[in-house]
């Protein structure tokens, strides 16, 4: 069986079974790591997961040699998003087998949640998402100078009404920013609020805008996700229409 289309298609038995294998890697890797944070884990239980996560990525290097290997063009593949992601699900482990003080390489720990992004690669809803950020990104860069002028302005308008009664809270446009955040984005941890009437008046105008301001780009994105599900049906739909195409051209004799 051709080894390209078991690595990078989904189209036969071999290539589902391949995505599987390394979708339930993945699965078992984030479980061992999360696992590992467990306090007073007995030694036994922690020699096994760190085999666990031997074999985990020893398998995923396999996979990512294998994905090089039967690449079209290798080196566009590496530099690729998927590429890169799939070789930095792997590097930690081998930066930390040097032989120097382990320490300093725990931060590389954290990238080993990069394999969560692997799934993108084999999950339709992944994909989904992936495809309706693309659609609505246009939309979405446009509305983040807006977000941030409205931020900028409630900071300003706040610490002019609050700055005198609270010259510690509202110290500065910079200290406002942070109750602007707050509460444009409908969050409101209460930790900074306004004591004035002016500030108070000021804040209700500020929390009808915020509304606003997490509607628009909420419903920009569920109109995009609706736009992906439909191209991806008819995706899907042309895909098994071609497949039947070819089984009946197939199946025909020369008379």
């Amino acid at each position: 069986m051709d080894l390209k289309r078991v690595v990078e298609e989904t189209d036969t038995p071999a290539g589902r079974r391949f995505d599987n294998i390394v979708l339930a890697l993945v699965v078992v890797s984030i479980a061992t790591f999360s696992l590992e944070t467990l306090p007073d884990l007995p030694p036994a239980a922690a020699a096994l997961l760190w085999w666990v996560e031997v074999a985990t990525v020893a398998l995923f290097t396999i996979e990512y040699l294998l994905r090089v290997a039967v690449a079209d063009h290798p080196w566009r593949f590496v530099r690729s998003f998927f590429g890169v992601i799939d070789l930095l699900a792997i590097l930690p482990f081998y930066l930390s087998l040097g032989a120097v003080d382990l320490r300093s390489l725990r931060v590389f720990r954290l990238l080993r949640l990069l394999r969560l992004l692997k799934l993108a690669r084999y999950s339709r809803v992944v994909r989904r998402l992936r495809c309706a950020t693309l659609i609505a990104l246009e939309e979405l860069v446009l509305f983040l100078p807006v977000a941030l002028i409205l931020i900028f302005l409630a900071a300003v308008g706040v610490y002019h009404f609050e700055h005198e009664r609270q010259p510690e809270a509202f110290a500065s446009i910079f200290h406002s920013l942070w109750w602007a955040v707050v509460t444009l984005t409908t969050v409101g941890y209460g930790d900074v609020y306004p004591v004035t009437l002016g500030g108070r008046t000021f804040t209700f105008f500020v929390l009808l805008i915020g509304l606003g301001l997490v509607a628009v780009p909420t419903g920009l994105f569920a109109s995009a996700l609706v736009q992906a599900r439909e191209e991806q049906e008819r995706e899907e739909e042309e895909s098994r229409a071609g497949a039947e195409r070819t089984a009946a051209t197939g199946q025909r004799r020369p008379e």
